[in-house]
């Protein structure tokens, strides 16, 4: 994948399909210590220690509609190759949590992409859940949680398209006010 917006979106689809209720996306960037970090945890069914050995196998997939899972295994590839490290920790019943760390300044570290508009996304095509979404520069953050939003909307939908758009333009605008 050429950008860590999308890694974002394929691991959180992950989430999904492991029935998690609740998905935490931090996004951290430490700026003196020349890291970027993504860090997505999540209250779905988790994986047993064998599942975990096998996730950054790309010839490894739970999916029954193709053979390969190349999510995973990029994400670590692309971490790895920009001077940081990959983890995947897991309790079944519990969740999972996946940790990229990335060389900040690394040439071969994807661009950003456009998060605030995963973000969005996801949130609004997965209405039934929670997302809370935390960027941090340095020693400034922005939090994002979406059952604030729910309670604000009563009864307006997060899949509504204005409510979609909204949200990735209140995003794009706490973010760069981080900087």
């Amino acid at each position: 994948m050429k950008e860590i917006a999308l890694h974002i979106m394929d691991i959180v689809q992950n989430s999904v399909s492991a029935g998690a209720t609740l998905v935490n996306i931090e996004v951290i960037e430490k700026n003196a210590e020349d890291r970027f970090i993504v860090i997505i945890s999540d209250n779905g069914r988790g994986m047993d220690k064998e599942v975990i050995n096998k996730v950054t196998d790309p010839y490894y997939t739970t999916r029954t509609t193709r053979s390969v899972g190349m999510g995973i295994p990029l994400l670590k590839q692309n971490a790895e190759q920009a001077g940081g490290s990959f983890t995947i920790t897991s309790r079944q019943g519990e969740g999972t949590i996946v940790t990229s760390i990335f060389g900040h300044s690394h040439i071969d570290r994807p661009p950003k992409g456009d998060i605030p508009g995963v973000v969005s996304i996801l949130a609004g095509s997965n209405p039934e859940m929670d997302f809370v979404y935390r960027h941090a520069i340095d020693a400034s953050e922005y939090v994002f949680d979406t059952r604030e939003v729910k309670k604000i909307l009563e009864d307006v939908p997060l899949s509504n398209f204005s409510v979609i758009k909204y949200i990735k333009e209140m995003i794009e605008e706490n973010v760069r006010e981080l900087k």
